[in-house]
């Protein structure tokens, strides 16, 4: 067979495994990803191949980048296969990354010439470590999880596609990376710099997709849109186009933004248009750093990032380009007609692209995205749109979700309500919605029926007889969709000694409340807990249980849990301090979710705890006579910048 002939057998070989879903939520009807379908498309291959074989320039020299390189061999040596992998401490850590881009250069070397002896090597690499990874250490593990694993799953998602992998090497790898990958990543990373929140959602839209979970994917796109860390487009990139690591270095800024790139990258192949997300914000980011590392003036504001701990008070200084720049230039000026002049100057700076440091990023981009304006993108996948997200605001129920890339109408709805959205439209406010009332809405399915979006339930307002109340001079509100209430806070603290944050009582006539903390809040400084007080007064009287900062470093300072008390006079006493024990507290982060009670009986306000919601432990009584109502309580830290606290409603009663 000639390689010609060989790789048209490649292009038709496209295989898809429904493996088993994240959790055990209800699963929306759906066919299937499109496959190849995560980094990379068979008319990406197709027109990666005929550039090769008619030495087109410069797709030619960025293969030859490629081809060269040490981990492009299919006599590359690979690594033993070991049960872990970890970062800070390593634990084969160099070992599985080398690996991992081994695996991937090679599938791309099979899919580009048709050698079959590089995609026998990588298939290699990815039934070893599919059969022999267990788990992701360290403190570093989400970057650990992220970035070697999103090389893997790509290589693996190409060698099924070539019939490398057969169904059972595609089960054990799905197993794996739900096994092993998926734990690390799957709250991404708001306690740290946003490059490691961009890297868990760009792994966890590969993983979804090889694993053909929407729910998975929807969970990453939803994060990139609307999480709480850094790593949250808007969080990211700021209004005048600073990025939130532009302080820290270029080199950090530039690997945030190509984790980016490549989320858009993926969800762009699924049919959704994450780059055009905020009118671009993408490209903005893009050609502000492209622009400053060339040398050129931009303007720059002092900034404290949502964790509380990195401020910059001046931009970085200018560091070399990595190569990043093909793939964001060939989408937004090539692609969709829009200037990028920093891009084009970046790209004929660094053309052809070569490798990254490491799997830090995916590399190579001349080869891999570099096309004109008559090269055929990748067909649209008939989808509706997704990642539907609710807020009651002041004029009523704000949506907001992920504009697909089809050209065609689609029809919101609620019960008894049906809105048409026209093409392009990404917003929409229900002002016809009763205060206090749920309401869950959803997108009419597309007539493929390929992708089945997911609802979204929220009320308008907050339940009969609940009420938020700012405290202080700080700002915040709250959301509630039937079970989860969220609060949106800033605010200096609890009890320092007064009080600036928010109060969400619960109805007068509750005497006992239970929640579940639903982790990770971004702001490492955060105060927040279950509180029974007389008012929404800075100083009121109060008996608080509250998940606080421990004292010593903001980077891993580790959690506590405290009950106290706030007297009519403002003397404030700790009545008990309990420091969390792993696993919820890992490396100084709390990363699991604790339930908090409180109980008024007679003259007496009593406090627990659980770690698993059917173990309770008393953390202490106070004997205050207290005339007031309980309710959730909580606060950012950081004067200017709010935090998202998300509780559970476990229970509300009357105690008997």
């Amino acid at each position: 067979m000639t390689r010609r002939e060989f790789h048209q057998v490649l292009l038709s070989a496209a295989t898809t495994f429904l493996g088993p879903r994240i959790g055990n939520a209800k699963q929306p009807a759906f066919k299937a990803f499109v496959h190849p379908g995560i980094l990379h498309t068979s008319v990406d291959f197709e027109r990666m191949s005929q550039g090769v074989r008619n030495n087109v320039d410069p797709l030619v020299r960025g293969f030859e980048k490629l081809r060269e390189h040490p981990f492009s061999q299919a006599g590359y040596k690979r690594h033993p296969f070991g049960d872990e992998i970890g970062r800070n401490p390593s634990v084969n850590f160099t070992e599985f990354d080398s690996d991992a881009n081994a695996a991937y250069q090679c599938a791309l070397m099979a899919a580009i010439t048709g050698e079959r002896p590089y995609a026998v090597l990588a298939g290699e690499i990815v039934r070893g470590w599919s059969n022999s990874l267990q788990r992701v250490s360290g403190a570093d593990a989400v970057l650990m999880a992220s970035l070697g694993p999103f090389k893997f799953v790509n290589a693996a998602e190409i060698l099924r596609w070539l019939g490398e992998l057969n169904p059972s090497d595609t089960a054990a790898c799905t197993a794996m990376l739900r096994r092993a990958i998926l734990p690390a990543i799957l709250d991404f990373a708001p306690f740290a710099n946003g490059n490691w929140d961009t890297a868990a959602i760009k792994t966890m839209l590969a993983i979804a997709v090889f694993c053909d979970d929407p729910v998975l994917f929807e969970r990453a796109t939803s994060y990139y849109l609307y999480g709480d860390g850094d790593g949250r487009l808007t969080h990211y990139i700021y209004e005048i186009s600073q990025c939130q690591e532009s302080g820290r270095d270029q080199q950090h800024t530039q690997l945030g933004l190509a984790h980016l790139g490549d989320a858009c990258q993926i969800a762009w192949n699924q049919g959704w248009d994450l780059y055009g997300a905020h009118d671009n914000l993408l490209l903005r980011g893009f050609e502000y750093t492209a622009s400053y590392n060339l040398g050129g003036q931009v303007d720059f504001r002092p900034d404290l990032d949502r964790t509380g701990k990195y401020k910059h008070a001046v931009i970085s200084e200018p560091s070399s380009l990595r190569p990043i720049y093909e793939q964001i230039f060939a989408h937004y000026h090539v692609l969709c007609g829009l200037p990028a002049p920093n891009l084009a100057k970046a790209v004929e700076r660094l053309r052809p692209e070569g490798p990254s440091q490491g799997a830090d990023h995916t590399g190579f981009g001349t080869l891999l995205y570099a096309r004109t304006a008559q090269d055929p993108d990748s067909p649209t996948p008939d989808v509706a749109p997704i990642s539907l997200h609710a807020e009651h605001t002041a004029r009523g129920i704000q949506l907001d979700w992920l504009t697909p890339r089809t050209k065609r109408s689609f029809a919101l709805q609620r019960a008894g309500m049906r809105w048409p959205v026209p093409s392009g439209a990404a917003h929409y406010t229900d002002t016809r919605v009763n205060e206090g009332e749920l309401y869950t809405y959803r997108f009419s399915a597309p007539a493929s029926d390929c992708f089945s979006p997911l609802p979204t339930t929220i009320a308008a307002g907050l339940p009969p007889g609940w009420r938020d109340q700012p405290l202080g001079s700080s700002s915040g509100a709250a959301q509630f969709d039937g079970k989860i209430f969220t609060l949106i806070t800033a605010g200096k603290g609890l009890l320092q000694p007064e009080d600036e944050g928010l109060f969400v009582a619960a109805p007068a006539s509750a005497t006992h409340l239970a929640i579940r903390f639903i982790p990770q809040v971004a702001s490492q400084a955060a105060v927040f807990g279950l509180a029974y007080r007389t008012g929404p007064e800075q100083n009121a009287p109060c008996a608080v249980l509250l998940l606080a900062p421990a004292q010593g470093d903001l980077e891993r300072h580790g959690w506590v849990l405290r009950f106290s008390t706030r007297v009519f006079s403002g003397e404030i006493t700790s009545i008990s301090q309990i420091e969390l024990p792993e696993p919820v507290i890992q490396y100084g982060r709390l990363m699991k979710a604790v339930w908090l009670r409180m109980t008024r009986r007679d003259s007496s306000i009593i406090a627990a705890y659980s770690l698993d919601g059917h173990t309770w432990t008393q953390t202490g009584e106070s004997r205050m006579v207290l005339r007031g109502r309980v309710g959730l309580i909580g606060a950012s830290g950081l004067p200017q910048t709010s935090a998202t606290l998300r509780f559970e409603l476990v229970e509300e009663s009357p105690h008997e």
